[in-house]
């Protein structure tokens, strides 16, 4: 729920648990297309709240971008 990135299912901040299954199914095969999508959604998250905050600076780094798990690792010829 913008303006507030609250998950309208659960209330918890977005992405929350199950927001973030939908979007690893998502993009299974396009890592780098859901860190795009992800960072795009972090600096409008971030001025949504800020403004919401009286301008108090919000950093949601960790929350957007840091669970999607590492790249994995090439397989073994």
């Amino acid at each position: 729920m913008r303006p507030t990135w609250l998950c309208r299912i659960d209330a918890h901040p977005w992405p929350c648990g199950p927001a973030k299954l939908a979007l690893l199914t998502e993009y299974a095969n396009n890592r780098a297309e859901l860190l795009n999508l992800l960072a795009t959604m972090k600096v409008e998250a971030e001025q949504h709240l800020t403004s919401l905050d009286s301008g108090r600076q919000t950093d949601l780094t960790r929350r957007f971008l840091a669970w999607p798990p590492p790249p994995a690792a090439p397989s073994p010829r």
